[in-house]
């Protein structure tokens, strides 16, 4: 017995048409700094690695508290500017290899995402990621032990409305929230 309904139910999917921003990068690679091990892991050892020699060159020379303090402050400095620069490289870098597939259609159900760019196509089952992430504007995709597996799906690319609750259903039917 076959009923249109049920169905429709295990075919549910939703469809994104999108041309991946640099805005959009940069909100992929916050998520990754925020939200996962890895990237919180990689926003304090920069700060970490800049403070700590100061410090231990500082009180191993016997300096002054104010130099001890002025050093490790300096330090936490260029510990914060080399994460926020190394955080703006990496979405340059994604967005540069991103905008040479141009605009895509990604069209999500419950076996995978399957991509078609101009210059590209490629499917991804759901044993690739393992959570995901929603911002306002996106939603991000994470996978593989230190989050290296990443994807994007603008909100704004959605071809009719109820796509965006779509594929928040499909999301949390397959990967944990993130």
């Amino acid at each position: 017995m076959n009923t249109d309904g049920d169905h429709a139910q295990r075919t549910a999917q939703a469809a994104f048409v999108y041309e991946l921003t640099l805005a959009d990068l940069q909100g992929v690679v916050r998520v990754r700094a925020r939200r996962t091990g890895a990237g919180r892991v990689e926003t304090l050892l920069l700060p970490l690695a800049t403070i700590a020699p100061v410090v231990v060159f500082s009180l191993f020379r016997g300096l002054l508290p104010v130099a001890v303090v002025t050093g490790a402050v300096l330090g936490l400095g260029a510990g914060v500017l080399g994460v926020v620069r190394s955080r703006r490289g990496m979405a340059r870098r994604l967005h540069a290899v991103w905008a040479a597939y141009g605009q895509c259609r990604t069209v999500v159900d419950d076996r995978g995402a399957a991509t078609t760019g101009e210059t590209m196509s490629y499917t991804a089952d759901w044993k690739l990621f393992t959570h995901y992430a929603e911002t306002p504007d996106l939603f991000v995709l994470v996978g593989g032990p230190r989050a290296s597996c990443l994807a994007a799906v603008p909100k704004r690319g959605a071809e009719e409305p109820a796509d965006v609750d779509r594929l928040r259903a499909i999301l949390d039917a397959h990967l944990r929230r993130l």
